[in-house]
């Protein structure tokens, strides 16, 4: 079994005692409050030390600092992280989507999954921060929003988004800023949509923190990809949205490499956020991720032999999760696909030997790609080749990745 690098020099920080309050005790759900701890850790990924930061982590968690809270705490920062040379949010995606797979994790391992989120969003550039002015005190209209990209003003697309969602709400907002994306599927590797779908969801679940951050980091995405018309609206033929995702969902999860990887998460997002649709308007989203598919043809996915033994015990889960073998790992997840307990199991193990892996540097798709892998276990169990091919797609672009 390979060395787990990031878990032991993650304990190097800490005592004794605070290793078993971090991998052996019980972390209450909440307790004290994560601000004071935060705004420290926030500074040191602001100044881009990813080691202080972790150390404060460990520290604080030692102390019985719930690291969720900790983790909720980063979103002013998290809007702002880079990933160049590309210009799509990622990592502000990447935050959202650990609210989907932190819940798998026992709680003794969450203070890992924080500790990888942080060390990302130090190392990288940060956003400039985007002053805010006043709002206009008259009624905005998306269609200004649209011209400010237009002009590519960063700023005043910011103010108007602000504004705008203030006036009409976070939902119709968040629809009306998907509907424009949505027309831009090709041109981004469906980015326009999927990172902004994420990076909304948290936006509207966090009334807890100034969601100026985020309308910044959507901003500056928006004029840099020149996202400025919303399309037309694909209308007809109409289908059921029940139907659409699985008769297609087996095109987008085959194929190797980073593009089919991007038309399964960009199904995945809209999935997401399906809700803020009328019927026409959710088949119109369905509609452009298809054509994004292309004419992309299926494939079947055989798989021989695989015990369910990597599937039972972390052990030996994580000896062939090293070695990089995806066929022998897919093969002993298909007695698991379809049991509750066994799901579970399957993203536990997936999400612990990521944090293991890890030794100071991912590509955030690692975690969203996972993210998008474990909705198809969680939505489509009961379609097991869906499931194996969505899985196979994914752990074959982490290990390639990894090794590149």
């Amino acid at each position: 079994m390979g060395l787990r690098l990031t878990r032991r020099d993650f304990l190097r920080f800490i005592g004794p005692g605070s290793a078993y309050a971090l991998w052996g005790g019980k972390v209450p759900p909440g307790g004290k409050t994560a601000m004071v701890v935060g705004n420290n850790i926030l500074e040191a990924i602001e100044a881009s030390d990813g080691a202080r930061a972790e150390k404060l982590l460990a520290e604080n968690v030692g102390r019985r600092m719930d690291p969720w809270q900790i983790h909720l705490s980063l979103f002013p920062v998290a809007q702002r992280v880079l990933n160049p040379p590309f210009i799509n949010p990622h990592l502000p995606k990447m935050y959202s989507i650990y609210r989907e797979l932190a819940p798998y994790l026992e709680k003794d391992r969450v203070a890992d999954f924080v500790a990888l989120e942080i060390r990302e969003f130090a190392r990288r550039a940060k956003m400039e921060k985007i002053p805010r002015t006043h709002p206009p005190v008259s009624s905005v209209s998306f269609t200004e929003i649209e011209s400010s990209i237009r002009e590519n003003d960063t700023a005043k697309a910011a103010t108007l988004m602000a504004a705008f969602c203030d006036q009409k709400g976070g939902r119709e907002f968040s629809r009306r800023l998907l509907l424009l994306g949505s027309g831009y599927l090709k041109n981004s590797l469906g980015h326009s949509l999927s990172c902004t779908a994420f990076i909304l969801l948290e936006m509207l679940q966090r009334r807890d923190q100034d969601p100026w951050p985020a309308f910044s980091a959507l901003a500056n995405y928006f004029c840099r990809g020149r996202f400025q018309t919303t399309p037309d609206l694909q209308d007809s033929p109409p289908f059921s949205p029940e139907a659409v995702p699985e008769s297609h969902l087996l095109r987008a999860t085959s194929g190797r490499g980073f593009t089919n990887l991007h038309q399964t998460i960009t199904g995945y997002a809209v999935a997401r956020v399906r809700d803020f649709f009328t019927p026409v308007e959710e088949n119109h989203l369905w509609r452009a991720w298809i054509d994004f598919l292309g004419d992309k043809k299926e494939e079947g996915v055989t798989l021989e032999g695989g015990g369910a033994g990597e599937s039972e015990d972390y052990d030996r889960f994580y000896a062939s999760f090293s070695a990089g073998k995806t066929k022998p790992l897919a093969a002993s997840f298909r007695q698991k696909i379809g049991l509750d307990e066994g799901r579970r199991r399957i993203g536990r193990f997936l999400i612990q030997g990521l944090c293991d892996q890890y030794q100071g540097s991912y590509d955030p798709h690692f975690l969203t790609g996972l993210g998008s892998a474990l909705w198809v276990l969680s939505r489509y169990w009961n379609n097991p080749p869906l499931v194996t091919q969505a899985l196979i797609q994914y752990l074959d672009f982490f290990f390639s990745s990894r090794k590149s």
